[in-house]
């Protein structure tokens, strides 16, 4: 199968997207606190991103329901917003996917809620290392390999795992296009990373063990130990000057 490559105008489409991802996001790290609801926050998402001429891509992708992926504890992702208030302690992480004119951007943020505990913090931490050591590998000559490497290497020296069971992937028109992105590898193997590559890095990180089993809505993915899992995502492009982060706003 072959990489869809970007041109620089098709990566400014693409970044346009990300800039309102990213605004969301900024907006929502000043409104998530103890008794907000996820589904308070898939209404938010939704008309933040329609008040810019945006539309939630996620939302009717496969059949699924709602504007954004809301996935709160053991939850590791497709969780589905709901009316339960969020708690002091509790981390959620909330997954969105704009699209502008055609061009798609796709970040994810683990948010504590309130004042959490020091090993929460570790794991926060720890999870957006590990996408920002991956996100730095992102160059031409690289290859996949080298990502999943540095994602796997940063989590597990903490003393945490790395949920395999989901990827990463191409994207731009299509919300999913190849390849996919795995965060475990060795060094050196997998395809080659070529300029005009996009790409979502979007390791997640668990406290305990790394399996996964999908809930009776047959989307929402938890923890089988019930570890907390945290992850962060940024759309990413692939440049000879580097790595150029789509959806950055933090």
């Amino acid at each position: 199968m072959a990489v869809d490559l970007k041109t620089k105008e098709h990566i400014r489409g693409i970044r346009k997207a990300g800039r309102i991802v990213a605004a969301c996001h900024k907006a929502l790290s000043k409104r998530i606190a103890p008794g907000v609801t996820t589904q308070e926050i898939d209404r938010f998402v939704e008309r933040f991103m329609l008040d810019r001429g945006a539309t939630p891509a996620q939302k009717g992708y496969k059949g699924y329901p709602f504007a954004t992926c809301a996935s709160v504890n053991e939850v590791v992702c497709h969780g589905f917003p709901d009316s339960v208030p969020l708690e002091t302690g509790d981390i959620v992480t909330i997954d969105m996917v704009a699209d502008l004119d055609g061009w798609k951007a796709d970040s994810a943020w683990t948010y504590a809620i309130g004042r959490t505990t020091a090993s929460t913090e570790k794991l926060l931490s720890i999870a957006k290392q590990a996408m920002l050591d991956g996100i730095k590998q992102a160059v031409p000559g690289n290859r996949l390999g080298d990502i999943g490497f540095a994602v796997q290497s940063r989590a597990e020296r903490a003393g945490f795992q790395v949920v395999t069971a989901f990827v990463g992937h191409g994207i731009g028109r299509s919300m999913h296009e190849y390849p996919e992105v795995v965060y475990r590898g060795i060094p050196g193997q997998g395809i080659e990373l070529e300029e005009g590559m996009v790409i979502t890095i979007e390791p997640i990180i668990t406290a305990g063990r790394a399996e996964v089993y999908i809930g009776p809505d047959g989307w929402t993915a938890s923890t089988r130990d019930g570890g907390w899992a945290a992850q962060f995502e940024h759309t990413v492009a692939v440049t000879k000057e580097g790595p150029i982060v789509l959806t950055r706003w933090e």
